[in-house]
């Protein structure tokens, strides 16, 4: 299909080659790097499929099929459900600080007769596409620096402040991060971006000392010195390094990691799973992994940059963005770079619902490249 086919209209709406203009390789990659994450759940289980790497590939191909149905439908209904699944995320925020479940400690779950879903990652994709559809109708000088900017400011600290009462500090930071890269992206004044920058550096003794939770506080504390209480809070991470530093170049081998095999490192199928991937696959298995996510990341952001619409730009860079993050944290996280804030690392570590957050993501960012020829039209703000 020729690109001048491809920008007439009748031509790019038909199903067929729509699912043409689908980046597969893209998809390959993210079948490898979820194939990577059950062989791990199969190895630290003792050779069982059960209970976590089955469950693991069946979440991974419903939830890849919801990928691909995604990236079929326009652009312009993605633009037209952003301020509304916005405005669903923000009320469901609300309500699980009225009526939420609490679990472990945490408030973060609504109870829907048998299902139970988690707001916050619903705001992760209701964010990326409130500030895209906003900034898709702003002008460059009003991006760089105007009143309008208390809007995007508004639309992240809102749920970040939400999030943060759950308690659910690493869901907070993610989506205060993320939505801090898409307005910069977008075209924030540098003046205002180095003092934002001032602003958090001195604000973050005071957060600690004064608002956090006692736990919260303790694992800052514990990632400063994790070896001042190696049986206690620091033990996580001081395991975590042990299995990263015992894997050498090759690792000890499938199935042969003793810190993981012999449950001496805690959450090993979801917060800690890298660690354990060290651990048996040693350096170069560790390369391996990130060099799939480096080509993810790669590949969405060469998506953003070949869309026609600043709202596709926008979004698929949002969404990149909010997946590099994954990555980001949980990889210094386990490694004593970060505190310990429970962020998975993305469609490696056990668990659905992030999952879920990362495959929905991903279908925004195939649909903007199915319909990068879509043009969208918009008002001053884009709140019309």
């Amino acid at each position: 299909m020729t690109v001048s086919a491809l920008t007439r209209p009748g031509e790019r709406d038909r199903l067929i080659v729509k699912i043409g203009e689908i980046d597969w390789i893209f998809c390959l990659t993210l079948c490898l790097i979820a194939g990577a994450g059950a062989v791990m759940l199969f190895s630290i289980a003792g050779s069982s499929w059960t209970p976590w790497a089955a469950p693991h590939l069946i979440r991974f191909a419903l939830f890849f099929a919801i990928m691909i149905v995604l990236s079929l439908v326009d652009l312009r209904v993605w633009f037209a459900m952003a301020y509304p699944v916005y405005a669903v995320g923000l009320v469901l925020l609300v309500l699980v600080d009225l009526v939420g479940r609490t679990s472990l400690g945490a408030q973060r779950w609504l109870q829907l007769g048998p299902i139970g879903i988690q707001p916050s990652e619903i705001m992760k994709i209701g964010l990326v596409l409130a500030l895209a559809r906003f900034y898709h109708g702003l002008s460059s000088k009003s991006a760089t620096l105007s009143w309008w900017l208390l809007v995007p400011a508004a639309l992240i600290l809102l749920p970040v402040g939400l999030v943060a009462k759950q308690p659910d500090l690493g869901t907070a930071m993610l989506i205060l991060m993320t939505g801090g890269i898409m307005v910069v992206l977008a075209g924030l004044s540098w003046r205002l971006i180095s003092a934002g920058i001032l602003g958090a550096v001195l604000l973050v003794p005071p957060a600690i000392m004064f608002g956090m939770h006692d736990y919260q506080r303790k694992r800052v504390l514990t990632f400063l010195d994790p070896e001042g209480d190696p049986s206690g809070s620091g033990y996580h991470i001081l395991q975590s390094k042990i299995a990263l530093g015992s894997g050498g170049l090759l690792g000890k081998g499938y199935g042969l990691g003793s810190q993981s095999q012999l449950n001496f490192l805690p959450e090993k199928q979801t917060d800690f799973i890298f660690a354990t991937l060290a651990e048996e696959f040693g350096f170069v298995g560790c390369i391996s992994i990130l060099i799939l996510y480096a080509a993810v990341i790669f590949m969405a952001l060469r998506t953003a940059y070949i869309s026609h619409s600043h709202f596709g730009r926008l979004a698929a860079a949002g969404v990149t963005a909010t997946f590099a993050l994954y990555v980001l944290i949980n990889g210094s996280m386990v490694m004593g770079l970060a505190p310990v804030v429970g962020v998975p690392m993305p469609l490696l570590s056990y668990g659905g619902t992030v999952m879920l957050t990362v495959m929905v993501g991903f279908g925004l960012v195939m649909a903007v490249r199915v319909h990068r020829y879509s043009e969208i039209t918009s008002g001053k703000g884009s709140l019309l």
